[in-house]
């Protein structure tokens, strides 16, 4: 591998495992934390192929600053993980809105704001390839976390279109779509809402009680995670969609035969909403 990798969000979870497995393989890093000393050891093990970039990506000039860095160090990105993130548990009825507006500025325009800044070196080299960290619940909507929800759906369909954009320009685009790894997103990454409205116990509550109680005992491998990705970006034929892990499988799964449902169901009142003119 003789890639030149630019991963936001290093410090733990996807971000940290798939920088060790990247430069482990041979490859080089720009190693982004938002406190560069949460990403040293990594730095330190490999100091020849890692290179430590401050960046918090809701901060435009740190974003322009921080690619610009690792233009300088390495001469090229080939490889973009837009990674950074975190979660939010609430209903959606509970949600404050600061901390939904502050999640989508990390999780959404926050990525973006990365993603132009390394398209036009990309888009000069007619070659690269976009990952985009989302979650099954970027095409799955589950209770007591909507709002999370809204930010990675943004996430799915921003790469969707970004991958039909760029195809003819030698880019590819992948969306990484997780379901329970054992990082830190159900632990200390994710805030819980103030609001409590007894309503939502039998759905929204119920649903944030399992995830933080299955918090670090989820059947997800975070390592295996990344030597996924690490797979998709050295093969010809990756997939615009990857689903990792059994419960996003299954929960996707579960989505298409709904939908299918509802559009066979409603077939006819779907046609019926054309109306040519003459």
């Amino acid at each position: 591998m003789n890639k030149v990798w630019f991963i936001t969000g290093c410090s733990t979870g996807f971000g940290r495992n798939l920088a060790q497995e990247v430069l482990q393989n041979g490859g080089k890093v720009a190693v982004t934390a938002r406190n560069t000393n949460d990403v040293k050891d990594i730095v330190n093990k490999y100091p020849d192929t890692a290179f430590a970039i401050t960046l918090d990506v809701t901060k435009p000039l740190q974003v322009k600053d921080a690619v610009q860095q690792a233009i300088n160090k390495f001469g090229q990105i080939d490889v973009l993980v837009n990674n950074a993130g975190i979660g939010y548990f609430g209903a959606i009825e509970e949600s404050e809105e600061d901390q939904v507006r502050r999640m989508f500025e990390i999780n959404f325009f926050g990525l973006n704001a990365v993603t132009t800044e390394v398209l036009p070196h990309l888009r000069k080299q007619r070659s690269g390839h976009i990952i985009n960290i989302s979650s099954v619940g970027g095409s799955v909507a589950f209770p007591g976390v909507g709002m999370y929800n809204a930010t990675k759906f943004a996430v799915t369909g921003y790469s969707e279109s970004l991958a039909k954009e760029l195809a003819p320009l030698g880019i590819k685009v992948t969306v990484i779509a997780p379901s329970g790894f054992r990082t830190d997103w159900a632990g200390r990454s994710a805030n819980n809402t103030k609001i409590v409205i007894d309503d939502y116990k039998a759905t929204a509550h119920t649903n944030q009680h399992t995830i933080r109680g299955n918090s670090g005992i989820q059947p997800g491998d975070p390592v295996r995670a990344a030597q996924a990705i690490i797979k998709i970006v050295e093969t010809e034929a990756a997939p615009v969609r990857l689903f990792l892990g059994a419960g996003a499988l299954k929960g996707i799964r579960n989505k298409m035969a709904e939908m299918q449902n509802d559009i066979d169901a409603w077939e006819e009142t779907t046609l019926w909403a054309d109306n040519p003119p003459s």
